[in-house]
């Protein structure tokens, strides 16, 4: 899976579920566990939406006590320039705000400063 493009992994995911009659996501919690299972379901996750993919692993890293700054910087720097603008919509839509109003309120200083400005407009 980690070789093939997105669309070829879509093609796939619907003829795997046309032969067996179960979703990728089923069988992979089926047949694998642990970091075997996660990194799968990574990769599958990604594959049907980036957007929301990104979005939720935004939503984990501020959600709960602390933040997972590695994360939150590598999501949003990697992806300014790519699909950003898909990630912020998607997160409004899955979580109910805006990304922006959740990196204000769980970052300071320069660094949120940082961060907003990376998203852009608000």
């Amino acid at each position: 899976m980690a070789h093939a493009s997105f669309p070829q992994l879509r093609l796939v995911f619907e003829a795997y579920k046309e032969l067996s009659g179960q979703t990728m996501e089923q069988a992979i919690k089926h047949e694998m566990d642990d970091e075997l299972h996660e990194a799968m379901m990574a990769i599958v996750e990604c594959v049907q939406s980036p957007a929301a993919f990104f979005a939720n692993r935004l939503y984990k890293a501020m959600n709960g006590a602390g933040t997972d700054d590695a994360t939150l910087i590598r999501i949003i720097v990697c992806r300014s320039e790519i699909d950003l603008e898909s990630i912020k919509r998607e997160f409004e839509r899955i979580y109910n705000r805006t990304l922006h109003s959740a990196i204000a309120s769980e970052t300071s200083g320069d660094y949120k400063r940082a961060l907003t400005a990376l998203l852009g407009g608000a």
